[in-house]
Order: structure tokens, then sequence, then C-alpha cells
């Protein structure tokens, strides 16, 4: 779903092929209390920082919580979202709000279910 797919930039009209790379907890790279999933568009780094409160807020409202797999879904749709609305193509990272990450979330597994199941992210090496 958004591990690896090709959105259009809205000024440039530039096709954009995003691939996910890997997610990494933040607070050991740039001591935030983030996870940053690292995506390749159009061979450029990309960032986006989902804060790690996130997670406390999907375990008390689900029980459930967000896993590695679900967390790449969440920042790959986030990021098509704002490549067809318009970012700024300059800036290396995004981050999201705890009602953002809970939205994409829902609309992740809601997409997930009408496909049958979550796609597995890859292995990179």
């Amino acid at each position: 779903m958004y591990d690896d797919f090709h959105v259009t930039d809205r000024w440039s009209g530039e096709d954009l092929h995003c691939r996910w790379k890997g997610n990494i907890v933040a607070i050991a790279t740039r001591h935030a209390d983030a996870v940053d999933v690292r995506f390749d568009v159009n061979g450029r780094p990309m960032w986006i920082a989902l804060p790690s409160t996130a997670w406390v807020e999907q375990k008390k409202r689900s029980g459930k919580v967000i896993t590695d797999q679900l967390t790449a879904q969440i920042a790959g749709r986030y990021l098509k979202q704002i490549v067809e609305e318009g970012y700024d193509s300059r800036r290396e990272i995004y981050t999201m709000t705890i009602p953002e990450v809970l939205e994409h979330l829902d609309a992740v597994v809601a997409e997930a279910k009408e496909l049958g199941q979550l796609p597995t992210v890859p292995v990179t090496g």
C-alpha cells in the first residue's frame, strides 16, 4: 500500500516514486521522543517523524499496539497526502501530530481490511 508507491507532485506534476527504507527510534539518533520513518523519494531521503506518545494513545483507545509494519504504512500514507497537498520538497523531515498518526492509522487499517490484509514491509539490506 504505502511502502512503495507513486504520487504526483501537486506543483511540478513530477511523478515521485516513494520507497520505504526503514524505521528508526529517534531517541538514539536525534534525542527526540519519536520514531522516524525513512523513505526515498526519487532517490532523495525524506523522513516522517511519528511521536512516541501516539503508541500510548493507541493502546489506551483500542488495547492494541502500533507495529513496525503499521508505522511504515501510516508514514507512507501521510507522505502521499502531503505531496498531493503541495508539500515543501526542500524539507527533509516532517513531523506528524498524535491525531494525525491515529487518523492515518485508522485509514490504513480500513484500507487493509478492504484488501484482506496489511501488506508486509520489505526486508532491506
